[in-house]
């Protein structure tokens, strides 16, 4: 099983990366064998997007590779940062790239969805908008987790969520990725 983790957004010293760096462990411990690759946002900078800009120069080849890593995962951990009680610009545009070469961009892809914030809503807004969305973008939702206060919820000397149920409701979230969809249902 070939899992694709990474932050939406291009912050190297994101929280929202430390969280799904954490959730890679934390799935690599409950299953061994799954191997696990992290897609940095950073490698897909282009313009950002517009019709013109399609029409005149065609999708650009960052925006098929993008789509092409998440064909290759059998499943997918996105940990969202919040920009403004949205996604970040970073994540919005690759995304809208992806989706002109097909509008479900997830490809029915078994997900998690994940976000935090270092204030009391850890990102609930941005994390409302992917889960609410998600299904139009033919994702195949598995279970999401929004973390507040992340400065209080991570032990970053560890690397590990401080609080043991928020720590149990991680496994048992990254546990559905490895159930097959007609059972998950």
């Amino acid at each position: 099983m070939h899992v694709l983790t990474f932050a939406a957004t291009s912050s190297r010293r994101s929280i929202n990366r430390r969280l799904v760096d954490h959730a890679a462990d934390v799935l690599r411990q409950l299953h061994p064998a799954v191997e696990i690759s992290t897609l940095d946002l950073n490698d897909f900078e282009m313009p950002i997007y517009s019709i013109d800009r399609e029409q005149e120069d065609g999708i650009p080849q960052a925006a098929q590779d993008f789509y092409d890593r998440i064909t290759a995962a059998d499943a997918l951990i996105i940990s969202f940062a919040e920009h403004n009680g949205s996604y970040t610009a970073a994540f919005k545009n690759v995304y809208d790239w992806a989706s002109r070469i097909d509008a479900k961009v997830y490809q029915d892809t078994p997900t998690v969805m994940l976000a935090t914030a270092p204030g009391p809503r850890g990102g609930a807004g941005v994390l409302g908008s992917a889960t609410m969305t998600a299904p139009f973008f033919g994702c195949d939702l598995r279970g999401q987790l929004s973390i507040p206060r992340f400065n209080d919820a991570f032990d970053t000397e560890r690397g590990v969520l401080t609080n043991p149920e928020t720590a149990d409701e991680l496994r048992t979230i990254l546990s559905s990725l490895l159930t097959p969809a007609s059972e998950a249902a």
